[in-house]
């Protein structure tokens, strides 16, 4: 009687283990899912705001119609995007278009006077500074869970209950430009 309570003991031990391993990928995930949402929020926030932006460099240099038009549709790209791959990729587009666009404001100087367009170029840095913290935040997550999910003995639950790898959000060659805040003139 004694090593058949030994075994089911063994197995409900063993039953705990792999409970507790399944519940820490869960949780790991959920982080990802979490962080991930942060970063979406942000970036809608700063999509958002972008058309404002155009309106008040419109207003000055509508003459300048291929820049604006390459910030609207580099938007449309940003907001079309679903995968951190896919995100990345458009945001270092969008990032690029706005560089182009603040590069414009430069050659109007009422424009750069103008308050509104001041304003607007504030709350798009503070923007980027939370982009950039949701974005490391959620690549900490994506490496906690990808890393529990391939050591051993994750690797085994993960494998057996379907737990995918995460994709980075990254910026790809756009990393530099993306990590350089934009620069407000006065």
């Amino acid at each position: 009687m004694t090593p058949l309570f030994a075994v089911l003991g063994l197995v409900v031990l063993l039953a705990f283990f792999i409970i507790g391993i399944y519940n820490g990928l869960v949780a790991k995930r959920q982080r990802c899912n979490q962080a991930f949402a942060d970063i979406d929020v942000q970036l809608k926030q700063r999509q958002n705001l972008i058309p404002n932006l155009v309106e008040t460099v419109k207003g000055y240099a509508a003459h300048e119609k291929e820049t604006l038009d390459a910030v609207i549709q580099a938007r449309q790209g940003a907001v079309s995007a679903n995968t951190p791959g896919e995100m990345g990729a458009a945001e270092g587009m969008l990032g690029q278009a706005l560089g182009r666009l603040f590069a414009l404001a430069e050659a109007y100087p009422d424009l750069k006077a103008n308050e509104n367009f001041k304003d607007l170029q504030d709350e798009l840095s503070v923007i980027e500074d939370k982009i950039a913290a949701a974005r490391r935040f959620y690549n900490s997550a994506v490496q906690d869970y990808n890393t529990a999910r391939e050591q051993f003995p994750g690797s085994l639950v993960a494998g057996s209950f379907n737990f995918e790898p995460r994709e980075f959000f990254d910026l790809g060659e756009d990393r530099v430009t993306m990590n350089t805040p934009p620069e407000v003139k006065f």
